[in-house]
């Protein structure tokens, strides 16, 4: 009897911790949120001004956006996202644009693609990503420069049978040990580019209707997406 009672006090003390400890992580959750908004969204505004600097524009970008759906073609995005415009005295200049590479090593690859009005890339970077320390995670600016080397390509220049990895006979540097995870943001920097020529007239008219294409209208000052 005592063993039972003994069993059932520990239970019992084991579920009141383990409720406590959730009621502690949503209390902490809750407390915190905000703050993690605010990170998130100051770390997003740094991002779009490394792709777009002062000086390119004369709008604050984080609050001149439009949102694409999971359902947007070519972007492979898993749910809702932002999409960023760049103006210069009213004139749409340059967008950034959301896109998932779904087929990274490790997992999805989260990026920011910023293209000018003349569909030259001025920017890429990777928002998120869980591919492999000192290999894959070559692609974070942080730790290497090779993002760079989108900076000003096109569809053009390299062309499109060259949007490749060197690898496979294309114009971009894999990595040493790693080729998966160059090959997978490539891929998605490319159909970034081809959504871009594809939905050109309505990205940087946002005032105009959307096309047959897919695209979703930008529309100037939308309600922030919940991150």
């Amino acid at each position: 009897m005592n063993l039972l009672a003994a069993i059932s006090r520990n239970s019992l003390l084991l579920g009141i911790f383990a409720t406590a400890t959730g009621i502690l992580i949503a209390t902490t959750w809750i407390q915190t949120r905000d703050d993690i908004a605010r990170s998130i969204r100051t770390a997003e505004a740094r991002q779009l001004l490394e792709i777009f600097p002062k000086g390119s524009h004369d709008n604050d970008m984080v609050e001149d956006h439009f949102s694409l759906p999971a359902s947007t073609p070519l972007l492979g995005l898993r749910d809702t996202r932002r999409g960023f415009i760049a103006r210069n005295q009213g004139e749409v200049v340059g967008v950034i644009l959301p896109a998932t590479a779904q087929d990274g090593y490790s997992g999805d690859i989260d990026l920011l693609v910023g293209i000018t009005r003349a569909g030259t890339l001025a920017g890429v970077r990777v928002v998120s990503h869980r591919e492999t320390p000192g290999l894959g995670d070559a692609i974070d600016l942080k730790k290497s420069d090779w993002i760079l080397g989108f900076d000003r390509a096109s569809l053009e220049a390299p062309t499109r049978a060259q949007w490749l990895v060197k690898k496979d006979g294309g114009e971009f540097d894999q990595f040493t040990g790693a080729t998966v995870t160059p090959r997978a943001v490539v891929t998605a920097v490319r159909k970034a580019l081809e959504y871009h020529q594809s939905n050109r007239a309505a990205l940087f008219d946002p005032d105009r209707d959307v096309q047959s294409t897919g695209a979703v209208e930008p529309i100037r000052g939308a309600e922030d997406i919940e991150s």
